[in-house]
């Protein structure tokens, strides 16, 4: 696996990539002046457009919830990637070959990652092609016993594999892939004499990543003389991780980010049949069971965090079949909830039935309805231990006391905790406080210790937080955050407007300003203090003016609350009607800003002059010297400045 994307690389991407036309995926960006564009936030919902994108800039910034960035972190929240996937992505998309840190060097091995997928993504399509043939009526058969017409196979990208030993193969191979890169995509299996398809006589899914790109693929066995497995998927490849991945997460990542619940099914039509009835947010595993690493892809758009209050956490609920196999994969989906802050539920569909032959019985209602009548999944682990006892003996009732209160010792918010105690007292009939001192005593064992099981409460120092890390997150959150300089903490009078206003063409225009003019302007002072910081971050990189980190090095440069005011400095529009317009305009409010100091400076002196003893003749020689340069500066900024 690459190590760290090299420096340089993820800033040469950065600057080579429009920013413009990766939010406009998103986005319908209008005019908001030279160099500036706009439109209603992604992040948050507004009717009036104050999300504002520059380009020159690199940046985006909204004035309504105040998300701010780079390409890069807008792809991360848009659709869930990780930093390095996301320059990854760039890359690919302008063609740029990344380097890659690692202790043996460089390296450049993303073109080859490149390659496998668009691999995978040719098969997608050759398979989805071959879904209209004769010999695919085994497999438009099988769909429509399920329940899924040709509209849903399409929108699924569900397809066929030809039952034949090189048909893919040959097909690759006439799109110029070599034999290495559709072995090393899994595609094809290598042979005693020679590769042949994998998948053959198949139907066929497309499994793809959060950005929709294909890396492999799940295949149902149709015909009877097929003696491999009932379900055949992608092998280990440089691309596809079977821990790693969710059949259905490319369509459902946005639908978990915004209602932030997601649903956790056993199979391909379950998911097929859950978006149909209306659960857009139900995705599954891929030939494995659920696990850390599928926590680690969920938990950005459940936006996990063990620091928010109770009332906005996410929602994980499972699907598990009522048989012995569904009941192990719920003990082992129960035994990853602590590494979840988010709430965990179980739902189990009557009569035995999958999501997909529950569709069919029952209708879509009865999908929306198994998910309405989740159970938290604390109750559903009690119940089931307590199942397994005979409650009409004293025997089995306290056979089930002991099994179900180390999982209530577990639940860290003990106002949860004691819910349950009484439920479960309820449910044994017995007193409560014979079942408070059983989960007082499992509190104590050490053998309880190391599975501690948790809901949406307060964080203990054990806690496995968002970035695989321990502790801290119940004490830090306790900490008051500093107050953030804004643009809506500005005064609200013509002095600080214009204050505002130079700065921000010192921000966003230093190069049509001139270093000449940021110079005097260094000593300029502020009504509005807050903007000063700001100034001085310009006046001390002046030598970085031109560079394409400028913005960067102010905005690490200010002091951390300072840091949103210069973000949003840096992107708020400007009013000109051309480039030519917009240079005027930036030295014309930036020269207005130093004559209005140097005026202030000439009365300051014409006071010094009149209180001056008339005898001290040098000392008001010494102040008229000064008015005299200080006209001089003033002529000399009019002079250079076209309309002054």
């Amino acid at each position: 696996m690459a190590g760290l994307i090299a420096r340089n690389d993820i800033d040469e991407v950065r600057a080579r990539v429009d920013i413009a036309d990766v939010v406009g995926d998103y986005v319908t960006l209008k005019s908001a002046g030279v160099g500036s564009l706009k439109g209603l936030c992604p992040f948050h919902d507004e009717r009036t457009p104050s999300f504002h994108v520059r380009p020159q800039v690199g940046r985006y910034h909204c004035f309504g919830c105040g998300e701010d960035g780079d390409v890069f972190s807008f792809l991360m929240s848009q659709d869930h990637t990780t930093f390095q996937e996301a320059v990854e992505r760039m890359a690919a998309k302008i063609g740029f070959t990344l380097h890659y840190e690692e202790g043996d060097g460089p390296r450049t091995d993303y073109n080859a990652r490149a390659r496998l997928i668009a691999a995978n993504e040719a098969a997608q399509s050759f398979f989805t092609a071959q879904l209209t043939t004769a010999a695919a009526e085994p497999a438009r058969r099988f769909l429509g016993e399920r329940g899924f017409d040709p509209a849903a196979a399409q929108h699924f990208g569900v397809g066929f594999a030809p039952k034949s030993f090189d048909a893919l193969k040959d097909h690759l191979r006439g799109l110029r892939f070599s034999i290495d890169e559709i072995v090393a995509a899994g595609l094809v299996s290598q042979g005693d004499r020679s590769p042949y398809d994998r998948f053959r006589g198949r139907l066929m899914w497309p499994i793809r990543d959060v950005t929709g790109a294909t890396i492999g693929f799940g295949a149902r066995r149709l015909l009877e003389d097929d003696k491999g497995p009932k379900y055949l998927n992608t092998p280990e490849t440089p691309i596809y991780h079977k821990s790693q991945v969710l059949y259905g997460i490319d369509l459902a990542r946005k639908e978990i980010a915004k209602g932030k619940q997601v649903v956790i099914v056993e199979g391909y039509t379950d998911v097929m049949a859950c978006h149909l009835a209306g659960i857009t947010t139900a995705v599954a595993t891929c030939g494995t069971s659920f696990g850390v690493d599928h926590i680690k892809v969920l938990r950005p758009m459940l936006g996990d965090s063990a620091a928010q209050h109770v009332s906005q956490l996410g929602q994980i609920v499972f699907t598990f079949d009522p048989d012995e196999a569904g009941q192990r994969a719920a003990s082992r989906a129960f035994a990853e909830e602590q590494r979840f802050a988010s709430q965990t539920y179980v739902a189990v569909a009557p009569g035995g039935l999958d999501p997909c032959d529950l569709r069919l019985a029952r209708g879509d209602d009865a999908i929306r309805r198994l998910v309405e009548n989740r159970r938290p999944m604390f109750e559903f682990m009690i119940r089931r231990r307590l199942d397994g006892h005979d409650l009409d003996t004293v025997e089995g009732r306290v056979g089930g006391l002991r099994e179900s209160a180390p999982v209530i010792a577990g639940i860290r918010d003990r106002a949860l905790a004691d819910g349950y105690i009484r439920n479960t007292a309820g449910w044994l009939g017995m007193d409560i406080e014979d079942v408070r001192r059983a989960v007082a005593a499992a509190r104590r064992r050490p053998a309880d210790s190391g599975s501690d099981h948790r809901t949406g409460g307060s964080a203990s120092a054990g806690h496995v937080g968002p970035a695989g890390g321990h502790g801290g997150q119940g004490e830090a959150s306790s900490i008051p955050e500093e107050p953030q300089a804004s643009l809506r903490s500005l005064p609200d009078d013509p002095i600080a407007r214009m204050e505002r206003d130079a700065v921000m063409a010192m921000v966003q225009q230093p190069q049509s300003v001139g270093a000449p003019l940021l110079g005097l302007a260094a000593s300029a002072t502020f009504s509005a203090r807050m903007l000063s910081v700001v100034r001085d971050a310009v006046v001390a990189n002046i030598d970085a003016v031109g560079d394409r980190a400028w913005l960067d090095k102010l905005i690490s440069d200010v002091p951390t609350p300072f840091r949103s005011l210069v973000q949003e400095l840096a992107l708020a529009p400007i009013p000109a009607r051309s480039d030519e317009d917009l240079a005027i305009y930036c030295r014309g409010i930036v020269v207005a800003l130093v004559e209005r100091d140097l005026l202030a400076r000439k009365a300051s002196l014409l006071g010094q002059l009149q209180r001056t003893d008339p005898s001290d003749q040098e000392r008001r020689a010494d102040v008229q010297r000064q008015l005299v340069d200080l006209d001089a500066q003033r002529m000399r900024l009019r002079a250079d400045t076209p309309g002054a």
